[in-house]
């Protein structure tokens, strides 16, 4: 679902920084050899994870669902020197495209994938984070919150995608869609959490930022 116009999202586009070549480059390949190439963030999402990032200046970063790695290397523009971005995904398939373009980039021995169930990876990472990027599966959403808030630094921020799910949060849940029923618990656990304050951004398919008190 487009929440605003074709013509106004290019406008936005061409009036936001422009895409990194070496990102140019992995959106391409993306759409050129993987399966569901709309999953990738993109230039204008892209730009804004970026942003976020040099904003924050996180030293540990943790991302749940790298998919081919481009949001991955928007939020290392940020990164300080020194620090990690631990990244974990469940399909064995990218892990060597994800490398590859990695190992382009001016972080490849800063970033460290995993491959398994974040469920099961984020328990064993003895680290801090100080920013938190979620775009995986929507059914473990709650999940992810509430192993990751235990990990994250004071004033930390995490990221989640997709929480709009086309709008779909607006309409009646049919008993089997999980995904919508979770998300609509999961944008209602952030508004109300004591712990962290909230807001939700409509871009592209919603995008919620909240920073740990």
């Amino acid at each position: 679902m487009h929440f605003i116009s074709q013509e106004l999202e290019d406008y936005i586009e061409q009036h936001s920084e422009k895409e990194p070549q070496l990102l140019a480059a992995l959106n391409k390949e993306t759409y050129q050899k993987i399966l569901l190439p709309r999953m990738l963030s993109g230039h204008f999402q892209g730009r804004v994870l970026s942003m976020l990032a040099k904003l924050i200046r996180p030293v540990n970063i943790l991302e749940i669902g790298t998919y081919t790695g481009y949001s991955a290397l928007c939020l290392c523009e940020g990164m300080l020197d020194g620090g990690q971005l631990h990244t974990i995904d469940i399909k064995e398939e990218l892990v060597d495209f994800q490398r590859k373009h990695f190992d382009k980039s001016p972080w490849g021995n800063q970033i460290i994938q995993h491959l398994g169930e974040a469920v099961n990876i984020i328990p064993t990472l003895d680290l801090k984070f100080d920013l938190v990027f979620i775009d995986a599966d929507k059914e473990n959403y709650i999940n992810y919150f509430n192993i990751i808030l235990p990990k994250m630094n004071k004033g930390g921020i995490i990221l989640s995608d997709n929480v709009l799910w086309s709008g779909k949060v607006l309409e009646p849940v049919h008993p089997n869609d999980v995904s919508t029923k979770i998300l609509i618990e999961y944008n209602q656990l952030l508004k109300n959490d004591p712990r962290v304050e909230t807001v939700l951004l409509p871009i592209r398919d919603g995008l919620t930022v909240s920073r740990v008190l």
